[in-house]
């Protein structure tokens, strides 16, 4: 189909005419020629997945071209367009096409838009060739690329050391996963003879219960390459052990942390393992690896979001909590709630990163919510569009009990308690534990989130960067150019925040709580700043994507967890499990109401915290001041892993800096040959005296040599 051809390369052409042409091309050509061409891919993809959930279509294969041909391996480069693909592509496009527009209003004043957005592009297209892989080398192509382009678009703001740091941070802990993704590829083809996918997967049942040498040792052969594969899924993904890059990725642009975090690269993973499931299903052990991962995923990141002060530090560790249920869901066998909740989750978590990304925009690119407060009448658009979101994250609806036959609510009500249903349903108490703490968790902290940033009195007064906006007469532009030093500066600003001791806050002269945020603890007062409603470019999506919110868990629900969907929707894209479904809906009455009670929990809680008693976060943190501690510094895995992996990388690279390479390579290779040479030409200089008995002198020796030389022949 051409279709798919355009859908998939479209961002392609787009990023390397904007990306080529750059300033030269012009701004405005540019941003029409990217945002067109997703738009494009966009329209094109709806009338595919449409087209699936009526039955219309068909899964097929469109080739492009032989690529890789080497012995007994042979890669050809094509388009697989099924369900689980046309799931991603409207998925990436959409939400990709929604960035780009948004974009035109955020980064309206860069002085390197082409630039960005022909890295949005690049993105694109990265992510389009992954889902698509008919092979594990096609797969991994797009998976590198999306790490490259991670790396383009997270240093985008290539003046601000954090951003450089963060950049290199998620490229290197993605190539720990991506060694992982690939020892399994080549374990793939070492025992199935193929990385064609259909093949592998066809094959993989066959391969139950065999085994296989494995670091010196027999494995089950199964287990250790679900394994292997399923550590670059932890990496792309940000399972706990390899998740530390993503809270780090927000010191690039708000467009960016929304792509990656809604849409793309963090969902890569959950859909590798969905694609694969007939593999994973061949292995239980790797199953509850999976399970267990994800579960302990989604309780680390939903307890460190509580303490967060950063906006989109808290969304951000709200996506990797959100990306646990997934692998959770995953880990149980209900690949369909993993692929629905990536689906919902999609919507609304973009939402709520471009609405964080407006009330920045607003409040002068003031990150800490600390500073807010009151600013639901000021930015009415923004603050309805975050609210849509934070109903759908934390699962707003009226389930389906005490004779309502149809549970109806927010996106994460359908997605979301699907899948702490299917954890009960497949036998695991204790993991659907973890999933119903979360849910009040999450509840928590989105309402804390809307609390301090909408209700309460304004605290702006407070704020460094809105008292340089007053008093700055070019406050405006330094804080679009984002080139200049001061308009970077509050990002090392809140990242100082978020990694501070209570001690280093209260030196500060900012009371420990204030990461609980006390509304008294700081200075009321607007300061005679207004904040201001974004451009219509950075709302139109706010809009759009807040119908998504509301309408994607209701509307297609049926379709992809339902026990008939296996035979009409999936038609063996995924290891359905029919019996699961089942018992998913046959779950007893106070296990489908556990996560709706959870929810009103939670919001009951950041209620009182934040509206009714704003002291009472205080008095928890100087209750609990090591527990809090130790959620600021998340679990302390950055700290341990610069004392077990960085220190030690960075002694080890000076060591062989001096020692081996100054001291010993250069010492004796090129400065000592260097060194002889020149001590030669001193010598042979000193000979060069000009006196002819000095040369018959040195004439004689040599002859007297060569003829003692002869003789002793």
């Amino acid at each position: 189909m051409t279709s798919i051809v355009l859908i998939v390369f479209l961002p392609l052409l787009a990023a390397i005419v904007a990306g080529l042409g750059n300033r030269a091309l012009g701004t405005v050509p540019a941003k029409v020629i990217t945002t067109g061409a997703l738009f494009a891919s966009c329209l094109l993809s709806w009338p595919v997945f449409l087209g699936f959930l009526a039955g219309t279509s068909e899964a097929h294969v469109q080739p492009v071209l032989t690529w890789i041909v080497s012995g007994n391996m042979a890669v050809d480069w094509s388009l697989r367009v099924d369900q689980l693909t046309a799931i991603m592509l409207v998925v990436i496009t959409s939400v990709s096409a929604l960035v780009h527009l948004y974009s035109w209003g955020y980064m309206s004043e860069d002085p390197d838009q082409p630039r960005f957005f022909a890295y949005l592009s690049l993105f694109t297209f990265a992510m389009l060739m992954l889902v698509t892989a008919d092979t594990l080398v096609q797969m991994f192509f797009g998976w590198e690329g999306v790490g490259l382009a991670s790396y383009l678009l997270i240093g985008f703001w290539f003046r601000k050391p954090s951003a450089n740091a963060a950049a290199i941070k998620a490229f290197v802990v993605n190539r720990v996963g991506d060694l992982g993704f690939m020892l399994g590829i080549f374990g793939t083809f070492l025992v199935f003879g193929t990385v064609s996918i259909p093949a592998i997967l066809a094959a993989a049942p066959g391969m139950a219960g065999s085994t296989i040498g494995f670091l010196g040792m027999r494995a089950d052969t199964m287990t250790v390459l679900c394994l292997l594969l399923f550590v670059g899924a932890m990496g792309k993904s940000a399972q706990l052990g390899l998740h530390t890059w993503l809270p780090d990725a927000m010191e690039g642009p708000t467009p960016v942390s929304a792509l990656i975090h809604a849409a793309t690269m963090v969902t890569a993973g959950v859909f590798m393992v969905c694609r694969l499931s007939p593999m994973f299903e061949t292995s239980p052990a790797a199953l509850h690896v999976v399970m267990f991962v994800g579960a302990a995923t989604c309780l680390f990141a939903a307890t460190v979001g509580m303490v967060q002060t950063d906006i989109k530090r808290v969304i951000a560790y709200s996506t990797c909590s959100q990306l646990g249920y997934m692998f959770f869901a995953a880990g149980v066998g209900a690949y369909g709630a993993a692929m629905f909740h990536l689906f919902t989750h999609a919507f609304f978590k973009a939402l709520l990163f471009l609405g964080a990304g407006s009330v920045i925009h607003a409040m002068h690119h003031e990150q800490d919510m600390r500073y807010y407060g009151g600013l639901r009448k000021s930015i009415p658009v923004t603050f309805w569009g975050m609210m849509m979101g934070t109903l759908a994250i934390t699962g707003v609806g009226l389930p389906a009990v005490f004779g309502n036959p149809l549970g109806i609510g927010f996106a994460g009500f359908h997605s979301k308690d699907a899948i702490i249903e299917a954890g009960w349903a497949a036998g695991e108490p204790g993991v659907w534990f973890v999933g119903v703490l979360v849910a009040l968790i999450t509840s928590f902290y989105s309402w804390r989130l809307m609390f301090l940033t909408f209700w309460g009195k304004p605290r702006w007064a407070a704020s460094e960067h809105i008292q340089h906006a007053l008093h700055d007469a070019h406050g405006h532009d330094h804080a679009h150019g984002h080139d200049d030093a001061h308009a970077h500066a509050h990002d090392a600003h809140h990242a100082d925040e978020a990694h501070a001791t209570p001690a280093q806050a209260e030196d500060s002269g900012v009371h420990p709580s204030t990461h609980g945020a006390g509304q008294h603890d700081l200075p009321a007062g607007t300061g005679g700043y207004h904040p201001h409603e974004s451009p219509w470019p950075m709302l139109v999506p706010l809009v759009l994507l807040s119908i998504g919110a509301i309408a994607a868990g209701f509307v297609f629900h049926g379709y992809f967890i339902e026990p008939s969907a296996g035979e009409t929707f999936w038609k063996g894209d995924i290891a359905f499990r029919e019996h699961l479904m089942h018992a998913m809906h046959e779950v007893p009455v106070p296990i489908k109401l556990s996560a709706t009670i959870a929810m009103l929990l939670g919001l009951f809680t950041a209620w009182y915290a934040y509206i009714k008693a704003p002291a009472f976060p205080t008095a928890v943190a100087d209750q609990f001041r090591i527990l809090y501690r130790f959620l600021v510094h998340k679990y302390y895995f950055d700290e341990l892993y610069h004392l077990l992996f960085v220190r030690p990388a960075f002694a080890i690279g000076r060591l062989l800096w001096h020692r081996g390479d100054e001291q010993t390579i250069d010492r004796f290779g090129p400065n000592g040959s260097a060194w002889v040479v020149q001590l030669s030409s001193r010598v042979a200089g000193r000979l060069q005296n000009g006196y002819v008995y000095t040369y018959a002198f040195v004439m004689l020796i040599g002859l007297t040599a060569v003829v003692t030389w002869a003789i002793a022949q």
